[in-house]
């Protein structure tokens, strides 16, 4: 069965509750490149860490963006100025991952609409879904995709939360042999998914799976990460501040001075290269509509990964809070 979401033109929940944090504690939104050892890229400036997409080899930035319900918007200019920035951003960190879905309101056209202002495309790793039942649905709603985003081939076509994923994965693998997507994958945002999700790693050949991982919810470094390495998929983590609650858990409370010495200037970027000390993880894609926390998000990828002891130093750290 199709989960159903409401959608909210409000403010998406982690951005809510990360912007009362943010007040809460008095800090201003941080600079773009944080302290920590950086690599270098154009014109001196801090690049962005990469890993390989197993199937391929393509170099993948480690850092992206969602768009649920934070690209869920109108045509106004004052709506769509600063999801334009930050894109901008995206791509002036070395950047390239942007997800989405039909299931997001109008998100995969305002994406379609701000690459092209930006012309962008090909800069772009664009990453959708498909999320309907039947074959004609699907192959309609793809259509559509491909429509939206004013731009082929569609860098990677999800099965979204698992809908009817038997009919569309042979849609997928068809239209990828034609040249129409570059990857394909399937996605969850729950762990009560993650047996599904490793059945069909084990009898698919698919180049991505998406699921949730956090500091909060660590499941997957148990069964989906080792099995997606073993079997050479790429991943993509959603949820990577827990639907906002890793900032209700800090809220008022400062970042501790060890955080620093791991490339971490914020907590946000703690969260994330928690996340990114996993060699498993492909790329992170934490969904903001604000210019000021796509910097602080982006940060997270320009310092090298934290080794596996200080990524469970901050789990036990986190427990302590």
């Amino acid at each position: 069965m199709a989960v159903i979401y409401t959608r909210n033109r409000g403010r998406a929940p982690d951005d809510l509750r990360r912007r009362r944090f943010l007040q809460g504690a008095g800090a201003a939104a941080l600079g773009l490149y944080a302290a920590g050892t950086q690599a270098v890229g154009a014109q001196g400036r801090p690049a962005m860490l990469t890993r390989p997409i197993p199937s391929s080899g393509e170099a993948l930035p480690v850092v992206g963006f969602g768009t649920w319900q934070t690209f869920d918007v109108g045509r106004s200019e004052t709506e769509r100025a600063p999801l334009r920035e930050v894109l901008r951003l995206l791509f002036e960190a070395g950047g390239k991952v942007i997800d989405s879905s039909p299931m997001y309101g109008p998100a995969e056209g305002v994406v379609g609409d701000l690459l092209t202002d930006l012309k962008a495309h090909k800069k772009a790793f664009y990453a959708t879904k498909v999320w309907t039942e039947g074959e004609a649905a699907g192959a309609a709603s793809m259509e559509r995709s491909f429509a939206r985003y004013r731009s082929s081939p569609i860098d990677l076509m999800q099965i979204h939360n698992l809908v009817d994923w038997r009919t569309h994965m042979r849609t997928l693998r068809a239209w990828k042999d034609e040249g129409r997507f570059r990857y394909i994958g399937i996605t969850h945002y729950t762990t009560s998914a993650y047996e599904d999700l490793a059945a069909i790693i084990k009898s698919e050949s698919i180049d991505f799976v998406q699921f949730n991982y956090s500091l909060e919810v660590r499941e997957a470094e148990n069964m989906l990460l080792p099995l997606a390495r073993d079997r050479g998929v790429a991943t993509l983590i959603n949820r990577p501040f827990g639907g906002g609650g890793l900032f209700g858990r800090v809220r008022g409370r400062a970042l501790a001075p060890w955080a620093r010495e791991i490339g971490a200037a914020s907590w946000a970027q703690l969260f994330l290269r928690y996340i990114l000390a996993n060699p498993a993880v492909t790329c992170v894609i934490p969904g903001t509509g604000k210019p000021a926390h796509a910097r602080d998000n982006l940060a997270a990828g320009l310092a090298s990964p934290p080794q596996p002891e200080a990524q469970r130093a901050i789990a036990r750290n986190w427990e302590r809070l």
